[in-house]
């Protein structure tokens, strides 16, 4: 397991003591990090496939941790008056 993917794994052990808003923004600044070596090995001319492959790691974590579920969809789509009460 490379170095980036550890660490979130590491993070997000300790991500239950830290709300998900601040977890999503670690996860952003992570992406972010990410994308600046993607775009200086691709100046260089250089291989950025595990760059990659951590970045579709990362971007995985955040749509697993922004999704909303299925039922909660279906409520929203149905039943649009109970939005109100949430």
């Amino acid at each position: 397991m490379n170095i980036v993917a550890s660490n979130c794994l590491t993070r997000r052990d300790s991500a239950e003591s830290m709300s998900q808003k601040q977890y999503l923004k670690m996860l952003e600044r992570e992406i972010q990090k990410i994308n600046q070596q993607i775009d200086l090995k691709i100046l260089r001319g250089e291989s950025y496939s595990k760059e990659a492959r951590d970045h579709k790691l990362l971007l995985k974590k955040v749509r697993y941790n922004t999704r909303k579920s299925f039922f909660k969809n279906l409520t929203e789509k149905f039943f649009p008056s109970l939005q109100r009460f949430a």
